[in-house]
């Protein structure tokens, strides 16, 4: 038996780690067609079968499963060496993959992403949004974004961007048909814009003042998957949205919305970045680290 190539072991560990050959031939720069004879070739080698294939999933067979467990920590080693030759160049270079929700990467991680790029011109950026949580080492990502600093044991947080709230808004035209709310209690009854997560549970909106936190479960004639489309709707009277601030402030500042529960609505330290807690952490993650850390507010602006 010919042994595999490394070559052949790295195209196997791309698709066991996105269990989808689409995804992964588009990470591998291949056809689908032509990622899919790959893995066949290098089946008919070994001369077990490495995958359970439909026409819907893909799985790993058990033999797959032990050659994953194996092979994953010994290429994270060869990565861990090549990326130690980092500290021999003057500035980092090759390529960072970060996962993040949408509104994570339109309010903090695109603008934090010219800053980095323009100070490291050798790093290749890719920002894949995704408002489910992603387990960044399956899915092969040097690090995510997301609310929170709660995290699985083997990963390390740390905020980024500047101290965050959501705001509670509505048209001139929806306050003249509609009253305004004095408290959070006010909003049953008020039609409202809702939320839904990836997981099919509904945002129930957080509020607090003086230590006291409340939670009001909402209702009205629109529910939206995407925070950032509440914002036409809400122009368009709709019903009230509950929303980023920094997504509706030039809407507030010339008067087609109106905030209202101002008092109730409390900043908060918004994002965090995390990744595995390994004993190397690349040269690329570890300059937008510091990026990261320089770009950063202090308290609410």
């Amino acid at each position: 038996m010919k042994a595999p190539s490394a070559a052949d072991l790295s195209t196997f560990l791309c698709v066991a780690n996105h269990l989808n050959f689409s995804r992964a031939a588009v990470e591998l720069g291949l056809t689908p067609s032509a990622l899919s004879h790959a893995v066949r070739t290098l089946e008919n080698r070994l001369g077990v079968r490495l995958f359970n294939r439909t026409t819907r999933s893909v799985g790993l067979t058990e033999a797959g499963e032990r050659l994953f467990a194996r092979l994953k920590p010994a290429f994270r080693d060869i990565d861990d060496a090549l990326e130690d030759l980092n500290h021999y160049r003057e500035k980092p270079s090759g390529n960072l993959r970060i996962t993040a929700g949408r509104q994570a990467a339109e309010l903090v991680l695109l603008p934090l992403a010219s800053k980095f790029l323009e100070a490291y011109p050798d790093v290749k950026l890719e920002i894949v949004t995704d408002d489910a949580l992603v387990d960044v080492v399956a899915q092969g990502f040097d690090a995510g974004v997301r609310f929170g600093a709660r995290l699985e044991a083997d990963m390390v947080s740390l905020p980024i961007g500047s101290f965050m709230r959501s705001v509670v808004v509505g048209s001139a035209d929806f306050f003249r048909k509609h009253p305004i709310p004095q408290k959070p209690e006010d909003l049953h009854g008020l039609p409202c814009i809702r939320h839904r997560f990836p997981s099919g549970a509904m945002y129930r909106w957080e509020f607090e003042r003086g230590g006291i936190a409340q939670e009001i479960e909402i209702d009205g004639p629109l529910t939206l998957g995407d925070v950032s489309l509440m914002v036409g709707p809400a122009l368009q009277g709709v019903g009230l949205a509950y929303i980023f601030e920094d997504m509706v402030k030039a809407q507030i500042a010339d008067g087609s919305l109106i905030q209202v529960l101002g008092d109730w609505c409390p900043y908060y330290p918004g994002l965090h970045l995390y990744y595995p807690s390994r004993r190397h952490v690349p040269a690329t993650l570890k300059a937008f680290i510091e990026c990261a850390r320089a770009a950063r507010e202090v308290g609410p602006r």
